[in-house]
């Protein structure tokens, strides 16, 4: 269990889902956990999902938290340092889930020597199965590298990267989600074009897809050896990879990972 007060700047669903996780994995109790955000609907459904304190003030999430997490929409990130600058000193850790904020632009704000990770999460650390990525930054330890992943560990996988690949996770596991469920909606219209109920083809498709990602996570082989062990010669199964492979989806993926990577990267310059 740690022993840290965890405060989140943002109470929305991302915020939540976080505490849930924490709670959830035993790793803080409710009275470690206080939220801010103007908005009382979302104070109150904190509040009510979690059994912790929620607040109105960001700078009583600052003065009383020992790790705080940024949790605000990139273009509220700005007016959030603004009002928090001065009051971070070198015994707290800085988490920033704003998507495209680059680390530099926080510390010009807080201060060079701000203890910062930056993380990338994506939409299915909701149900706790999240992909996310972080970067360290500032004064951050190896240390606070390990409390980093143990607090995103309670919502999914977390893995340590430089920053100047940080676009490149936005663009394959923030946007992933996404083309998986373009995937599995176009799985399911192909088993309704042949015959089977929406619902019956909808829960088929999106159980393939979960069953081959846990092979892939837990078994070890390379999705290529995995695909050649369904691939039965003169069988179905190569019959509809052929079909696939005519319908370019491979290059498709691939170009929409680089075409999500070049906008984010363009999304962040900016801002």
């Amino acid at each position: 269990m740690m022993n840290a007060t965890i405060g989140l700047i943002g109470a929305g669903q991302m915020a939540t889902a976080l505490g849930q996780g924490l709670i959830k994995a035993g790793l803080i109790a409710h009275d470690q956990l206080l939220a801010s955000d103007p908005s009382e609907i979302a104070r109150e459904r904190f509040s009510r999902t979690l059994n912790a304190r929620a607040t109105p003030d960001n700078l009583d999430v600052v003065d009383w938290a020992q790790i705080v997490i940024l949790a605000v929409k990139p273009q509220q990130m700005a007016e959030v340092l603004s009002q928090i600058r001065g009051r971070i000193g070198p015994e707290r850790l800085v988490i920033s889930i704003a998507a495209g904020v680059r680390c530099a632009a926080i510390l010009e704000a807080l201060g060079p020597q701000t203890r910062l990770a930056r993380v990338m999460p994506n939409t299915p650390c909701l149900v706790g199965r999240g992909a996310s990525a972080y970067c360290l930054a500032g004064a951050a330890s190896p240390a606070d590298g390990e409390i980093v992943a143990q607090i995103l560990g309670a919502v999914g996988v977390a893995i340590q990267v430089d920053e100047k690949l940080m676009d490149a996770v936005t663009g394959l596991s923030g946007s992933g989600p996404a083309f998986a469920y373009v995937m599995i909606e176009a799985l399911s219209d192909g088993g309704v074009r042949m015959g089977l109920p929406r619902h019956v083809a909808t829960t088929l498709a999106a159980q393939t897809l979960r069953g081959a990602a846990t092979m892939v996570l837990c078994g070890g082989d390379h999705p290529a050896v995995l695909k050649d062990r369904v691939a039965s010669p003169g069988g179905t199964t190569i019959a509809g990879l052929q079909a696939l492979e005519a319908g370019g989806l491979r290059a498709a993926l691939i170009a929409a990972v680089e075409a999500a990577t070049r906008r984010a990267a363009e999304l962040a310059a900016g801002a």
